[in-house]
């Protein structure tokens, strides 16, 4: 007698049971996709878990202030840790002298607890036919910890790479200073990209590509934005087919209107940072946490691979702050006070004609 097989619908995406075991570095999403981690842990969950494999990542520079670079650079370090190959191009002369200011991992407030609770752990005294107990569930504890900390750290701004980490890494740097066209970076995107073929049985290991400022005026073809949309529109297809991530930051000030947009969909994911000024009355009455702020991150598109359903956000508009001055966090925005005052509620009273106040609407 055959064996009954359950019947597949002709639209359903088959996934091995193999998918379990993950790559360090991998994370596997919703409808077959997999995700690496952007570096940052809060951009992270903002997304939904991450980068999605195949797809484009271009990010809106703010004219007035370099904060494109503290996505850039946790996107490159998060690689470096996790032994993904790098292609970076710069407009700079030398490019490779960038790598000297990528982030360090740094011990983050999680571990910081997880160690405090061990430490707390070694001094208790417990019967001993509990302890057996005790041991599993610690062990399983710190197994969910580490596969956390596997996939997504927390970058020291503050401390940077050593020399000696980068020994061994596959780095490849591009200066497109020099070149008169496109085709030296095409060229070299389409070889790295070759080494990632998409395979649907497992990831073995996934690229990133990071392109800084790619209608800078250092760049010789700043003036030729077709020839720009082009590429863009090559690399998109090339990335799609590969398992790699490519992460492009543009000024949009620097193109025309019509060739912005035109960029910007053809991001998969698309986000835009701005700075904040340092005095802005209005803007500090209106936001709570105002003087801990050094920019805002708005995230105008999220990467939809294998489905036609959007992805609907609770909040697009994001706070950048720096957590003690070393760590990269997003928050939420959150409205201050009505009367301007300090505190996390509009009104300490419960009651609507509480106030002494009388307006349009008193009730």
């Amino acid at each position: 007698m055959a064996a009954f097989r359950p019947r597949i619908g002709s639209f359903s995406r088959n996934v091995s049971a193999s998918s379990s075991s993950l790559t360090p570095g991998l994370k596997h999403g919703p409808n077959g996709t997999t995700f690496i981690s952007s570096g940052v842990p809060d951009l992270d969950k903002i997304l939904g878990g991450g980068f999605s494999l195949g797809s484009l990542v271009m990010v809106i520079e703010d004219a007035e202030a370099p904060h494109h670079l503290l996505l850039l650079r946790n996107f490159m370090s998060q690689g470096l840790v996790h032994n993904q190959p790098l292609l970076y191009a710069s407009p700079s002369k030398d490019p490779r002298g960038f790598l000297g200011t990528l982030p360090s991992a740094g011990s983050s407030k999680d571990e910081k607890s997880s160690k405090r609770d061990s430490d707390e752990e070694k001094g208790l005294r417990i019967a001993w036919q509990y302890k057996k107990y005790f041991d599993e569930n610690h062990q399983s504890l710190d197994s969910n910890r580490d596969s956390k900390k596997e996939f997504c750290n927390d970058f020291d701004l503050r401390k940077p790479l050593e020399r000696q980490f980068l020994i061994g890494k596959q780095i490849d740097c591009v200066s497109t200073q020099d070149s008169q066209n496109l085709v030296a970076l095409h060229d070299r995107c389409a070889a790295f990209l070759s080494q990632f073929s998409r395979n649907e049985s497992s990831v073995s290991v996934a690229g990133r590509i990071a392109i800084q400022s790619l209608c800078a005026p250092q760049f010789v073809h700043s003036d030729m934005e077709w020839d720009m949309l082009s590429f863009l529109r090559s690399l998109k297809g090339m990335v799609r087919s590969s398992n790699a991530v490519a992460l492009v930051t543009f000024p949009s000030t620097l193109l025309s209107l019509s060739t912005s947009k035109r960029w910007q969909h053809m991001a998969d994911t698309l986000l835009s940072v701005k700075a904040i000024p340092d005095e802005d009355k209005d803007l500090a009455k209106l936001l709570t946490g105002y003087q801990d702020m050094i920019g805002l991150l708005n995230v105008h598109k999220v990467a939809r691979i294998n489905t036609q359903f959007p992805v609907i956000l609770e909040a697009t508009t994001f706070s950048i702050k720096l957590q003690k001055r070393r760590f990269l966090v997003l928050e939420c925005l959150n409205q201050a006070p009505i009367d301007g005052s300090s505190g996390s509620s509009y009104s300490t009273s419960g009651s609507c004609s509480g106030s002494s106040r009388t307006g349009t609407l008193d009730f």
